[in-house]
């Protein structure tokens, strides 16, 4: 909504220092959302002034149409003599009254006028547009052509009203009433606390029985319908300037009179209307549901198709109009038309004012089914005051009578559904408990009556909510105009004390630990939302029996691609992957930790919980029920380079260990050492995959995978070859946790390290090599590491050479080159007696 300051000032006397800057602070004190204040005027200044074209030169000398004119500017220029200049405009006449900027004036844009040679003639000045003055659309686009009646010489920048301050308010969907100047002068004025002048405060004869027929059949769509007729219009009447422009600062382009009449009160009560040309309609006019299937040309010369639902306006002929949103052309308002014979003007000269009040929701619907948005449906689907169509109607009669030269007819038409006042009962404490600042009751009660609403009682408030405000419905909405008219800024900020002794969880602890070593380990955390689509789980390569294609579908996805929730993490954090690739970013390492959803059985049905009372422990467990199992979830993927290179040495790519390495990690901050065997499972490659395992209570329980992608599914989402990636299960992890982690003693005695080279048979996992050296070698063992892996020449096909460094240790002495030895070669027997393996060289 935009609001000129000079129109607001006619209902509240502000301050004549105040400037929208000012008003501005006061009304986003108040609540509302006053977005910018636009200076109109800003780098504009004079001379500019009215004359009178005298003679008008074609030059058709030149490639464009060119004309060569003199003005009468009076003695603005100094002399009294006519003002030469070049115009390319064609839309003025000789002796029409034009807006001049003489030399040394400066439009907006610091666009200098000055005296300057042009088309072989000298042009003192600029007959000017409404585009370059800056006052918007006027519907021509062509030069300002002002009604005869005003003086050579006058000041154009006050007869134009140039210089003024332009609020731009967002008007919220509970505010409705501030798509008004009314609205905002009644919100200005209680900022202010100066009285209103309410503009809808006019006499209002009262409804007979022979205004024009109108049949509601109904009342629930259309609960008022008020008409008036005015009859002896002029044709050829033209809004006035100060009307034309306070509708342009509201960005909203003049029309013709009785339209502009229409929306210059609609701006300002907030009370739709529509004009009707009573020679076009015929019959009493209806309002009723449209058939399905109905015709109707409205205003923009578009066709629609009416649905059943629709609301609309009839006569005998059918739909003559959207009811709330746009009128047909088939009573449109005509323009005037002038007879070149005899100079006599014909157009519409008697007209019905609609002005009515229809239900917010079926607007709103109507709105959006037919994709209309108009300055009428925005105001009725906020809610729009009934009480004011009577007042709406007879200003715009009122100034239809003074503008045109009409008359009003006696008859007043006035249909209403019997409706009450609206009360709320408010406990006089409510706001001071709601905001937790004691405002008392006086307070509370001088607050809602500048609402506009009656206030009775003491303790106990009964409060009539004004009808123009259809959003306060309970007491809380109450509660919110004292406090907002108190002072957001007012309310103390007061932070919350939680109990002592409660912190994270060690379940949240876990989690946090295992965020934080995972980009320890260089990875970086990704975000991603926790929905899916059928394709996804397609290019993962699920078989069609695959746990993972059981999903939750959503009622009200956010994307008809992706209805479900994830059952992996896996999808996101590819389509992460394959967009920062694409981007330029080839060497990656992501990971996310988060729910995966998992439907057991079959669907439950939720209960709606009670909001007046804490729900039971039956209903908490009722609603957990119904609920899929929603398991925690890390994984990792990881594509280019995992070590860069440099000056020193070469790099190397990531690869499937690194993918086992970061389960590992996230193990590690569980306390749990991961089993590790090969495995075929989707999306992985069938060899180079590894199933995760840890032990609880003497079971083996599968926690996850890890390795290479399945070139396919590499393919299927675009990303960069030999990804890699790995997934964990965080709470089966949690369960295994063997309690507190120790920390390692740290030994005072020399380690002794024994290397050992076993050939194994090709298929052998280095993995089952390593922990049968682990328990072989017995305590004495610190750690063992794989450091080279050999096939060629020098073994047999089939089989490959598996290195490992054993490094021992006691925790009391030196070892003796015997103890160590001893426990390598124990080692190597229960690999020997597991794996089959056999000493290299032996």
């Amino acid at each position: 909504m935009r609001v000129p300051l000079s129109w607001l000032r006619e209902y509240v006397d502000l301050p004549s220092a105040e400037t929208g800057r000012d008003v501005q602070a006061k009304l986003i004190s108040a609540g509302l959302e006053v977005e910018s204040v636009e200076r109109l005027g800003a780098g504009l200044s004079g001379p500019l002034v009215v004359g009178r074209v005298l003679t008008v030169e074609e030059l058709t000398e030149f490639k464009k149409p060119i004309r060569f004119c003199t003005v009468d500017v009076g003695p603005a220029n100094g002399t009294g003599e006519p003002q030469e200049i070049i115009c390319g405009a064609r839309n003025f006449a000789v002796g029409d009254k034009v807006v001049v900027a003489l030399p040394g004036a400066v439009l907006p844009g610091d666009f200098r006028i000055a005296e300057r040679k042009t088309y072989g003639r000298v042009s003192r000045g600029m007959i000017c547009s409404g585009d370059e003055l800056g006052m918007g659309d006027d519907g021509t686009h062509g030069i300002i052509v002002l009604p005869p009646e005003h003086e050579v010489g006058t000041d154009a920048t006050v007869l134009l009203e140039l210089f003024d301050e332009v609020l731009d308010i967002a008007v919220t969907p509970d505010r409705g009433y501030c798509l008004s100047m009314r609205g905002v002068a009644r919100e200005v004025a209680t900022a202010y606390g100066l009285p209103l002048r309410d503009p809808a405060l006019i006499d209002v004869p009262a409804p007979n029985s022979y205004g024009y027929p109108v049949q509601i059949t109904d009342p629930f769509g259309c609960d008022r319908f008020t008409a008036r007729t005015v009859v002896g219009l002029a044709p050829e009447a033209r809004s006035p300037i100060w009307l034309q422009r306070r509708l342009q600062k509201a960005g909203m382009r003049p029309i013709s009179l009785a339209v502009d009449v229409t929306n210059y009160v609609m701006l300002e009560l907030g009370q739709p209307l529509h004009a009707y040309d009573r020679g076009r309609l015929d019959g009493p006019i209806g309002v009723r549901r449209a058939e399905a299937g109905e015709k109707i040309t409205t205003l923009d010369g578009t066709v629609r198709v009416l649905d059943a639902a629709d609301l609309v306006i009839t006569d005998n002929r059918g739909p003559i109009g959207i009811a709330g949103v746009m009128g047909g052309a088939d009573t449109e308002i005509a323009d005037p038309v002038t007879d070149p014979a005899t100079g006599a003007v014909t157009g519409t000269s008697e007209v019905v004012i609609e002005a009515a009040h229809f239900d917010a929701i079926s607007i709103a619907r109507t709105a959006r089914r037919h994709r209309l948005s108009s300055e009428a449906s925005k105001r009725f689907e906020r809610g729009v005051d009934p009480q004011a169509a009577a007042a709406a109607a007879q200003r715009t009669v009122d100034l239809l009578v003074l503008l045109a030269g009409g008359t009003a007819e006696a008859g007043v038409t006035e249909i209403s559904a019997p409706s009450a006042p609206r009360t709320i009962t408010l406990p006089a404490d409510h706001p001071d408990r709601v905001a937790g600042v004691d405002y008392g009751r006086e307070t509370v009660v001088r607050r809602l009556q500048e609402v506009g609403c009656d206030v009775y009682g003491q303790d106990q408030l009964v409060v009539t909510v004004p009808s123009w405000r259809p959003d306060l419905n309970e007491p809380n909405d109450l509660a919110e105009e004292v406090i907002r008219l108190e002072g957001y800024e007012n309310l103390p900020s007061t932070l919350p004390k939680p109990p002592a002794g409660r912190g994270l969880t060690e379940r949240q602890r876990f989690h946090r630990r295992v965020g934080r070593a995972l980009a320890g380990a260089g990875y970086v955390e990704a975000l991603n939302y926790p929905f899916i689509g059928e394709g996804a789980l397609d290019h993962l390569g699920l078989d069609a029996d695959d746990p993972r294609r059981h999903v939750v579908t959503l009622v009200n996805p956010l994307s008809d691609e992706e209805p479900a929730l994830r059952t992996t993490l896996l999808p996101g954090l590819f389509t992460a992957l394959r967009r920062n690739d694409s981007r330029g970013s080839h060497d990656l390492a992501l990971f996310e930790t988060g729910l995966v959803f998992r439907p057991e059985g079959a669907p439950g049905t939720a209960v709606r919980l009670p909001v007046d009372r804490r729900p039971s422990d039956e209903e908490i467990a009722g609603i957990n029920a119904a609920l899929p199992a929603q398991p925690r979830r890390a994984a990792v993927v990881l594509t280019g380079a995992r070590e860069q290179a440099g000056w020193w040495g070469k790099g190397r790519p990531s690869d499937w260990a690194d993918a086992i390495e970061a389960a590992r990690t996230v193990a590690a901050e569980a306390g749990v050492e991961l089993i590790i065997s090969a495995d075929r499972h989707a999306p992985w490659h069938p060899g180079r995959c590894a199933a995760l395992h840890v032990e609880t209570d003497g079971e083996k329980v599968l926690v996850g995978h890890a390795g290479e992608l399945h070139p396919r599914v590499v393919k299927a989402f675009g990303l960069p070859a030999r990804s890699c990636a790995m997934e964990i299960d965080l709470d089966l992890l949690e369960r295994a946790d063997g309690g507190p982690v120790k920390a390692p003693r740290i030994s005072l005695f020399p380690v002794a390290t024994q290397d050992v080279a076993l050939v194994v048979a090709a298929d052998v996992p280095a993995a089952s090599v390593e922990a049968a050296l682990h328990e072989g070698a017995g305590e004495l063992l610190e750690s063992v590491r794989l450091f080279d892996v050999y096939t060629g020449d020098q073994l047999d096909e089939g089989t490959k050479s598996l290195a490992y460094a054993l490094r021992f240790r006691a925790p009391d002495r030196t070892l003796t080159v015997e103890e160590a030895t001893a426990a390598r070669d124990a080692a190597v027997a229960l690999a020997t007696e597991r794996t089959g393996a056999t000493l290299r060289g032996v």
